[in-house]
């Protein structure tokens, strides 16, 4: 191993694990509101603000955060980041109504998007030249692992414990990782190096859209408002979908699930070292091409047959890695001085995502398409992203993204 690829790995680990707490906070949520709700004695529908909240939450935090990072340091946010997202999650256990619960998960959730950006441009920029997006995809394993952690809780504490097992776990791990993230994670060198003339203000975001970075940012927002909204959306609905279209029981589809979760974390591991190799957006159109044929594929397959199961792991393989390709994609396209503004900008587009693209699965099902049908649509989102991967290739060959995101710089 390359002696500065070693010399790298503690802050590697360090934001891998900072990315699973995260990633446990942003989705715990779902694995235990269902008890929540009856714990306040609530129709589940009311959990509807709840989740709202958060997202919307994440997609301000998104917006408003990642440029004031560019300004006063990428570790100084993402410790206040993570201290405040724990007191806000442990503050939850004392809630007395959802609609507590919904204002303090707002709140946390302009914090837990925090940090994503910040920990995207850190090992972005503490990379070795070539390993840039293995760094980057391999911290994003980290956050996939601790979306499916919730479902540990859920099975193993909830009943004994209550909901609110969940929401200490959630408040106590952070601060606990946090002498971590202040031993082993520092301010990089390219962040330091700036001329204070060359900080951004809060108000930088311009810089996206300026100097030629409008199409490249225009792309990217595309990509991620899609992206991340197809990962809402199936979140939200798919196991309705086979319930209602197919009488799958929610346990048995709750068990596929974790087939595609499996090939995800391959997915998630493996697309950096591919871009690296063979180029970031080659690699990355291949993936949601094939992202968007698996998923047509699963609504019209028998399910549990062996094609099935097939089609769920290229699908899992396909979708995670190349959201995780598309996050070190966009951590690459933009110099230090922005690079946690276009990162969070990105995804403050794609939390709106989330918010919008959920919507479509209750039309589908109240129109009364077919299985089939609603696989073949949704299947057509991420040609979508497809068709803006090829653009921003284009981009590249013609010398229009920065140099410092070019591939082996």
């Amino acid at each position: 191993m390359e002696k500065n690829v070693r010399a790298q790995l503690p802050l590697l680990a360090v934001m891998t694990l900072i990315m699973f707490l995260d990633g446990y906070d942003v989705f715990m949520l779902g694995r235990i509101a269902p008890a929540m709700a009856a714990s306040f004695h609530e129709p589940v529908a009311r959990l509807t603000m709840v989740f709202l909240s958060q997202q919307i939450g994440l997609a301000v935090g998104s917006l408003l955060i990642s440029p004031i990072s560019d300004r006063f340091g990428r570790k100084v946010l993402l410790m206040i980041s993570v201290a405040a997202f724990a007191l806000l999650t442990l503050a939850t256990v004392r809630a007395h109504s959802l609609v507590e619960v919904a204002a303090l998960r707002g709140v946390a959730g302009l914090f837990l998007s925090g940090v994503i950006p910040n920990a995207a441009a850190l090992l972005t920029e503490f990379a070795p030249p070539g390993r840039r997006a293995s760094f980057v995809s391999i911290a994003f394993t980290g956050y996939t692992a601790g979306g499916a952690a919730g479902a540990l809780v859920a099975m193993w504490l909830l009943k004994r414990y209550g909901w609110e097992s969940g929401f200490w776990i959630g408040g106590i791990a952070p601060m606990v990782a946090m002498p971590l993230l202040a031993l082993f994670v520092h301010e990089s060198p390219q962040f330091r190096a700036r001329s204070p003339a060359h900080a951004p203000a809060a108000g930088g975001v311009p810089s996206l859209l300026s100097e030629g970075r409008a199409p490249l940012t225009l792309l990217l927002w595309t990509s991620y408002f899609i992206a991340l909204g197809i990962i809402a959306l199936l979140a939200s609905w798919m196991a309705t979908f086979f319930l209602v279209r197919s009488h799958v029981p929610l346990e048995v589809s709750a068990a596929y699930s974790l087939l595609a979760f499996a090939s995800g974390i391959g997915g998630t591991t493996t697309v950096g070292l591919l871009m690296d190799r063979f180029g970031r957006t080659r690699v990355l159109t291949i993936l949601f091409a094939i992202d968007a044929v698996s998923m047509m594929l699963m609504g019209s397959l028998e399910f549990g047959s062996w094609p099935f199961i097939a089609a769920t792991l290229f699908w899992g393989y396909a979708q995670a890695g190349g959201q995780g390709g598309i996050n070190a994609l966009c951590a690459q396209a933009y110099p230090t001085e922005i690079r946690s503004t276009g990162v969070g900008w990105a995804f403050g587009f794609g939390r709106a995502g989330g918010i919008v693209l959920p919507a479509l699965g209750g039309l589908a099902l109240a129109s009364g398409m077919s299985l089939a049908q609603s696989f073949l649509w949704l299947g057509f989102l991420p040609l979508a992203i497809v068709a803006a991967l090829v653009a921003i290739g284009r981009l590249e060959a013609r010398g229009l993204v920065e140099a410092e995101a070019q591939p082996g710089r």
